[in-house]
């Protein structure tokens, strides 16, 4: 069902052009508001007809979903503007913006229903439940299942967080109704009413599917890690190149979906041709772009390659780095000679996983230096990485 509506309604698959993302994205919404408004109604109706409180909750959460449908529908349609004067990145982050109204609609609609559970528990009444009420419960669960894995598919294809938390929303609304359906057959076979219980479960899912989409979407809007396999397949990619030693201090900034900007920092020997050099950074510049779709600036920094006393230096220096921790690394090493000291310059990078003694570190990598010759001292630059 998923392929046909894409292959109905959207021609073009090429998902980096910004029309077609917002294609699926409208897609998405679209399909959400029609399904969702007829769930809502018939529970809605079902409900009043049952008297149960945990059917009409089930029904007001999917008129919420109407809402994030709308929400989801109007982001992608603002971040599609074109770049202007007052934002030259795009309107991209609108997609995120809209992404954690959704996330809010959801906590909120778990936080009111968890106030009408608890009413509910305090004054029990027992639903009146057909086998019709049972049937359509059942029907609405596989709807929602549909739903989560139509949603998945398209946030999945575009990388749109605003999509994702949809999906979000629909696997646990069908936990949430599957929650309802239990509760409406003991009503019936029992007679005895969990309805506020039941309710009350489905409530705190709902928060805990609210607060755990909101932090994703506050992470991407903070600036957030990168993926770790995008920064390997740049690495990947930049060894490809003649003259390129390797690469450091890379950035990644995210300005919405298809709109990353990349800049890092690639090592060329420093006996090169400035101007060959140059040319293969240009054309470096240019195939990240075709082929990770992310606009890359890159810093060129000469180092000595044809020098046995710093390559056997720089290779020493890297086992003591690796040996105090197998995550530090360094970069930018060169030396200095000035008669009676010879300085090894360079930068240690150290991760953010915690908070690590700076000083301690430098002082423990100049000793064992010093101790392989006296004439060399350690200039070292303590830094962390963005990645």
């Amino acid at each position: 069902m998923t392929d046909l509506l894409i292959k109905l309604f959207i021609k073009d698959k090429n998902v980096k052009d910004t029309k077609v993302r917002s294609k699926f994205g409208m897609l998405a919404s679209i399909t959400g508001i029609v399904i969702n408004i007829f769930l809502s109604i018939i529970k809605l109706i079902i409900g009043i007809i049952a008297n149960s409180i945990s059917i009409i909750s089930d029904a007001v959460n999917n008129i919420s979903d109407v809402g994030s449908s709308v929400v989801t529908m109007i982001g992608f349609k603002i971040s599609q503007k074109k770049i202007d004067k007052d934002h030259p990145w795009g309107h991209g982050r609108m997609e995120y913006i809209a992404a954690f109204i959704v996330d809010m609609i959801i906590l909120m609609v778990g936080i009111e229903l968890l106030r009408t559970s608890v009413d509910k528990i305090i004054h029990p009444e027992l639903p009146d439940v057909s086998i019709a009420t049972i049937i359509i419960l059942v029907l609405a669960i596989l709807t929602k299942l549909w739903l989560f894995f139509f949603y998945r598919k398209i946030a999945k294809t575009i990388d749109s967080n605003a999509v994702k938390g949809n999906a979000y929303d629909s696997i646990s609304d069908s936990i949430s109704t599957f929650v309802v359906l239990i509760s409406a057959v003991i009503a019936k076979i029992c007679g005895v009413s969990i309805d506020g219980y039941a309710s009350l479960l489905v409530s705190l899912f709902i928060i805990y599917t609210g607060f755990t989409a909101i932090k994703e979407t506050v992470d991407l809007l903070l600036g957030m890690k990168p993926d770790p396999e995008f920064i390997k397949n740049i690495e990947r990619e930049a060894k490809k190149y003649d003259m390129i030693s390797g690469i450091h201090d890379i950035m990644v900034h995210d300005y919405g979906p298809g709109r990353k900007i990349v800049s890092f920092h690639a090592e060329v020997p420093a006996d090169g041709d400035i101007c060959k050099v140059h040319d293969i950074i240009d054309q470096m510049e240019q195939d990240m772009l075709k082929k990770f779709n992310c606009i890359t600036t890159i810093h060129m920094d000469p180092i000595v390659v044809n020098n046995e006393e710093i390559n056997s230096m720089r290779k020493f220096t890297e086992k003591i780095v690796t040996d105090l921790n197998p995550k530090f690394s360094i970069h930018d090493f060169r030396m200095t000679d000035g008669g009676k000291r010879v300085n090894l310059i360079f930068d240690l990078v150290v991760p953010r996983d915690k908070e690590y003694n700076a000083d301690e570190i430098r002082k423990n990598i100049q000793k064992q230096i010093h101790e392989k010759n006296e004439k060399y001292y350690a200039v070292i630059k303590v830094e962390t990485s963005y990645i």
